[in-house]
């Protein structure tokens, strides 16, 4: 009779990034950041992100925008740790921000906006597709705040899909019952509205600002010449224009392929309108992206040991 061994199986480690729609009180972004952290019994850099080396839930970066109102976090662990994490992190949102306010230049839908599982390698997908679904399931239970799935989770469902027309026009799709929360209450929560959350590889949220004299209305425009479905469209890129304080044009992205499309050639396709000053990563990237970037281009803040995703989890 054939003899079998059992081998230990680690499970596998995943990315989380969620977004919340607050980029400019300090000590709320520092106490949600807490909350992601909390319970792991090992204490920070000091910077906000976690020592290095120490296992667990890493928070591995955090990146807040007070133009766009948004902060995002990027956390790495082990499915089930992770979202224990993630729930911290999500009650300390819903009980400190109100969106009605209205919130910066960013598209938005809740207080904890989007909170996407990343696999970084295939075959990890079944387990960041049910740390997804986990999620999504705690949200909807613990805090009462209703969860919409998109992307692969959803038939292909896109984020743009549901944020289009704000907070008012997805609380009168559920009302009218056009829409129906994958999990939580049927309506929206009153301060912290909706939570979308989806399973997906590593995507590049990418901003590049334009040199004077551009104007927002160059910026739009190059956006939607660029994003997927466009005249000049590139497979993958969900773009918008933006005005940032001081009369700055950006154009701000999503790069949802970067392994077909890289950040050099996104550079090159907004240089053919208008001339880049600056470029910044909103979070982590694979290595991948960044290759053959121009040199000459600044790139703010960046720094390779935290913001290339095989540097990040290996440090």
């Amino acid at each position: 009779m054939a003899q079998f061994s059992l081998v230990e199986m680690t499970p596998p480690i995943l990315l989380a990034v969620p977004n919340i729609s607050e980029g400019r009180d300090e000590r709320t972004i520092a106490a949600i950041g807490a909350a992601f952290r909390s319970g792991d019994g090992v204490p920070s850099n000091g910077d906000g992100a976690r020592a290095p080396g120490t296992g667990g839930v890493r928070l591995l970066d955090v990146h807040s925008d007070g133009d766009h109102h948004r902060t995002v976090f990027t956390l790495a662990g082990r499915p089930g740790d992770l979202a224990d994490a993630l729930l911290r992190g999500a009650k300390e949102t819903v009980e400190r921000i109100d969106i009605g306010d209205g919130r910066g230049e960013h598209p938005h839908v809740g207080a904890l906006d989007v909170a996407p599982i990343v696999y970084l390698d295939a075959r990890a997908r079944g387990a960041a597709c049910a740390e997804a679904l986990v999620v999504a399931d705690r949200i909807g239970e613990e805090l009462s705040v209703p969860v919409l799935l998109y992307g692969e989770l959803s038939g292909g469902r896109t984020r743009a899909e549901l944020r289009s027309g704000g907070s008012a026009r997805l609380r009168e799709r559920i009302e009218t019952g056009e829409l129906r929360p994958d999990f939580g209450p049927a309506r929206l929560h009153l301060s912290a509205g909706v939570t979308l959350v989806a399973a997906r590889p590593p995507l590049v949220a990418f901003n590049l600002r334009l040199a004077a004299p551009a104007t927002v209305k160059e910026a739009r425009g190059i956006a939607a010449l660029i994003r997927e479905g466009g005249a000049e469209g590139l497979p993958g890129v969900r773009a918008i224009g933006v005005a940032l304080s001081g009369s700055v044009a950006q154009v701000s992205m999503n790069v949802e392929r970067p392994s077909e499309v890289p950040l050099a050639r996104v550079i090159e396709a907004v240089q053919t309108h208008a001339t880049v000053s600056s470029a910044e990563l909103v979070g982590l990237a694979p290595r991948g992206a960044l290759e053959g970037f121009p040199e000459d281009l600044p790139l703010s803040g960046f720094d390779p040991a935290r913001h290339v995703i095989e540097n990040a989890i290996t440090c």
